[in-house]
């Protein structure tokens, strides 16, 4: 390709030359503007040409970096590609597992609430259970304290009552018997007890 662009430089110069001889030939007034024109023309070749050899040699010189760079950047490409549809398959998955879960989420929370209503009644009837047996305790313990104090309060009546008939007849027994008979039953009650003597 080196030569052949070296071989149609070549023809380009000469055939420009060719022209240039023609020109001359013809007016010697155009002479200095078709030289100045072909001049210009022959640096544009020669530009054209040396643009058209640093590409090809740089082409040929970076061909196996650039082959290998885009290479490696279509792999790296593909790699981040299948991470990431791996990625979005992984969170499809947790989003349809989020959204199970929020199916059921309302079913669950129904449950949850009948079966707190329930241990809530429970608990409740377990109370006032347990509220009227410790109330029936308490009454009873108060029945018997009270029965316990009424007993005693009789207790304490009678033997009051008996203490003050006692002191009474007592009394009455002092204001009717006089020093004789005082004596009278004093010498029969020792009377009584010598005969319960003898008899034991």
């Amino acid at each position: 390709m080196l030569l052949a662009c070296t071989l149609w430089g070549a023809t380009a110069a000469s055939a420009a030359s060719s022209w240039h001889a023609v020109a001359w030939a013809a007016a010697p007034e155009q002479e200095e503007q078709s030289q100045e024109a072909a001049k210009e023309r022959h640096e544009l070749y020669f530009k054209i040409i040396n643009f058209t050899l640093l590409a090809v040699a740089l082409g040929y010189l970076l061909r196996k970096p650039l082959a290998e760079f885009f290479a490696q950047r279509s792999e790296g490409i593909r790699k981040a590609l299948e991470e990431g549809r791996a990625a979005l398959e992984k969170s499809q998955a947790q989003l349809e597992a989020v959204e199970e879960k929020l199916k059921h989420l309302e079913e669950e929370i129904a449950a949850f609430k009948a079966s707190a209503e329930k241990e809530m009644e429970a608990e409740r009837k377990r109370l006032a259970e347990e509220s009227a047996r410790e109330a029936e305790r308490i009454l009873e313990t108060a029945r018997v304290r009270t029965d316990s104090a009424t007993r005693a309060a009789k207790l304490d009546l009678r033997i009051f009552t008996a203490q003050q008939a006692l002191q009474l007849a007592e009394q009455m027994i002092r204001d009717r018997l006089d020093e004789a008979a005082r004596e009278r039953l004093v010498s029969q009650f020792i009377a009584t007890l010598g005969s319960e003597e003898k008899r034991n």
